[in-house]
């Protein structure tokens, strides 16, 4: 057993493969992103779900994403109340420092808080049992009402919900000024997303009939 101080090995060997594989072959991009900083023109906000990691599922190479994760992928609306907001913080980074042009809302299969957030729904008695989570996936909320009558959705309830949160997010998105007017004038724009974890599949947000679908052919 690891003695509380050490390290994880397990880290510590990924370190290395890194260190003598991917490294070697990456160094002049490491040299440039230092001297001149980070300039991604995608910004991810994802789930903090460890199977659904955008870096990896993108084959994204250093500098190329601006990834924001917390559980469920979720933002709430704007509010500048003086209080922590740590995800809103990171967006205005991403959209007004940055400048990203793509802000993408990447939901995924199984996921763990909107699962937690249909529990407490279904059995009341359960709100409140936890000291943060409750609370944020109440966000979740008003996500109800943005459930298509299309097959999947009206027979799958996880999934459902695991959508219609993504379209809650993008509508509270924009209800940040600076993101809104962006947005209206080209610089900036928002997509939605889907990760299947149980077979690879990516689903994406139909701008125009609201549905997620799998592309038909994958443009490169």
């Amino acid at each position: 057993m690891a003695k509380a101080h050490e390290f994880p090995s397990r880290l510590l060997r990924g370190y290395a493969t890194f260190r003598d594989q991917r490294l070697p072959q990456e160094s002049s991009r490491y040299k440039v992103l230092a001297e001149t900083g980070q300039r991604p023109r995608t910004m991810i906000l994802g789930c903090s779900d460890s199977r659904a990691a955008p870096e990896t599922i993108f084959d994204a190479a250093p500098g190329e994403l601006f990834v924001v994760r917390n559980v469920a992928a979720l933002v709430p609306p704007f509010t500048p109340d003086g209080e922590h907001h740590g995800t809103s913080a990171a967006i205005e980074f991403g959209v007004m420092g940055l400048k990203v042009r793509n802000l993408v809302v990447m939901g995924h299969g199984r996921c763990g808080g909107i699962t937690a957030y249909m529990a407490e729904r279904d059995a009341p008695e359960l709100q409140g049992s936890n000291d943060y989570i409750s609370k944020w996936t109440s966000l979740l909320k008003p996500a109800e009402a943005l459930i298509c009558d299309d097959p999947v959705e009206t027979t799958d309830r996880q999934r459902a919900m695991e959508f219609a949160s993504i379209r809650q997010t993008i509508e509270n998105l924009r209800t940040f000024p600076w993101i809104k007017s962006l947005e209206e004038i080209d610089e900036l724009e928002l997509h939605g997303a889907w990760f299947d974890i149980s077979t690879g599949e990516l689903y994406l947000l139909d701008k125009e009939t609201g549905r997620f679908t799998v592309p038909d052919e994958i443009v490169v």
